[in-house]
C-alpha cells in the first residue's frame, strides 16, 4: 500500500441499488471504516421535520446541518443522545432527505464532517457523490446501479419484512422521482465518476457484488503489497 492519505473505496449509486449493503460488507471484509453519507442527510431531514424547518429553506437547513449533534457507534446512530437508527430509515425521512440534499448550504456543511471519516487503515464511503466530490482521489470507485423495477421490489420487500404496508407501484414512482431529482440537482448531481466501474446489481447476488468491489480494490494502487 502506498504512503499518503488512507485509501478510500468510493461506492456511489441511487436509492435501493444495494450500495449500502455492499459497502458495509466490503468494509467488514477489509477491516476499513465505513461512511454512510446518506445517514447524515437523513439526520438533517429528521431534525428538519421535527423542528418544522421548511424543506425548501436552504439557508436554515444549512445552519441545522452545521450544528448537528451526532454520534456514530457500531450499529447505532445518535442524535442529541437519542438512538435514531430506526427513525432515520422511515420512508417519510427518506423522501425528505432527498429534498434536503439538493441544497448547496447543506452539502457544504457536511463536507468536512464526511471527509473526517478518512483515517487508517482505510475507508469505504457509501453515497451519491463520494467518487465525484468528496473523495475524487479515491483509488477505487464503483457506481452501483439496478433497474428501477428491481429497486422498487427490494424496497417493497424491506418494508414488508418490517411490517409496513407498501404499494410497489407507488414505490416505483417514488424511486423514479428521486432519480430525476438527484440527477438534476445543481449541487453534486448523481452520476458516475469518469473513472468509476459500473456495477449493475439487477441480477446479481450480494456476494457477487461484494466480490466485484474487492477484486477492483485488489488491483488498485491502494491494495496491500502494491
Amino acid at each position: 500500500m502506498s504512503g499518503g492519505p488512507a485509501p478510500v473505496i468510493a461506492i456511489d449509486g441511487p436509492a435501493a441499488s444495494g450500495k449500502g449493503t455492499v459497502a458495509a460488507r466490503v468494509a467488514e471484509a477489509l477491516g476499513f471504516h465505513l461512511l454512510d453519507s446518506g445517514a447524515l442527510y437523513r439526520l438533517v431531514a429528521l431534525e428538519a421535520l421535527r423542528r418544522q424547518v421548511p424543506l425548501d429553506d436552504a439557508e436554515a437547513l444549512g445552519r441545522l446541518a452545521a450544528g448537528l449533534d451526532v454520534r456514530f457507534a457500531p450499529g447505532r446512530i445518535e442524535l442529541r443522545g437519542e438512538d435514531v437508527t430506526a427513525a432515520i430509515r422511515d420512508e417519510l425521512v427518506s423522501g425528505a432527505a432527498s429534498k434536503v440534499a439538493v441544497h448547496p448550504p447543506v452539502r457544504a456543511a457536511l463536507v468536512q464532517r464526511q471527509r473526517a471519516f478518512r483515517r487508517p487503515p482505510g475507508l469505504v464511503a457509501d453515497g451519491r457523490d463520494m467518487g465525484t466530490v468528496l473523495f475524487p482521489d479515491a483509488g477505487t470507485k464503483v457506481f452501483v446501479t439496478a433497474s428501477p423495477e428491481a429497486r422498487a421490489e427490494r424496497r417493497h420487500k424491506q418494508l414488508i419484512e418490517k411490517g409496513i404496508s407498501a404499494n410497489i407501484e407507488g414505490l416505483l414512482q417514488d424511486i423514479r422521482r428521486r432519480d430525476e431529482r438527484d440527477g438534476e440537482r445543481a449541487a453534486a448531481p448523481l452520476r458516475p465518476a469518469a473513472d468509476a466501474a459500473i456495477l449493475d446489481t439487477t441480477d446479481l447476488t450480494i456476494d457477487a457484488a461484494v466480490a466485484f468491489v474487492l477484486e477492483r480494490f485488489s488491483r488498485s494502487a491502494d491494495a496491500p503489497g502494491r
